[in-house]
């Protein structure tokens, strides 16, 4: 079909316009599920923690740990990328919204929860 054959009021070639992409989201990446999954382990282990959830915000990403289901989470494990500069992109808050601790490394972070035993003198 030539152009002189297509019917009136449809082009060829037109551009389509999609729509824009959705905001992105951030996320913990493959290392960082690793560390925070290793540490529920132990913790579940223990009696400690029985329930987690994870969600993924459009400025930060939160894993937050209960004791029981039906409770307010124990612990938050948020990462904020807009804070990586300041303060450090990984913070533990509690349930109370303490920060317990804040850092630019997610396993120094962590360590404020993860209560390993030790041997004493």
């Amino acid at each position: 079909m030539s152009e002189s054959e297509t019917p009136p009021g449809q082009r060829t070639g037109a551009v389509v316009a999609f729509p824009a992409a959705a905001p992105s989201s951030v996320t913990f990446d493959r290392r960082e599920l690793n560390e925070l999954f290793n540490l529920y382990g132990r913790m579940v282990a223990a009696g400690e923690w029985r329930d987690y959830a994870i969600d993924f915000l459009r400025d930060k990403a939160q894993f937050s740990v209960f004791r029981r289901t039906a409770e307010v989470p124990l612990y938050r494990i948020v990462k904020d990328p807009s804070l990586a500069r300041r303060q450090g992109a990984y913070s533990v808050v509690t349930a109370t919204g303490l920060i317990l601790k804040r850092g630019a490394e997610l396993g120094r972070v962590l360590k404020v929860l993860d209560k390993r035993l030790s041997v004493v003198s």
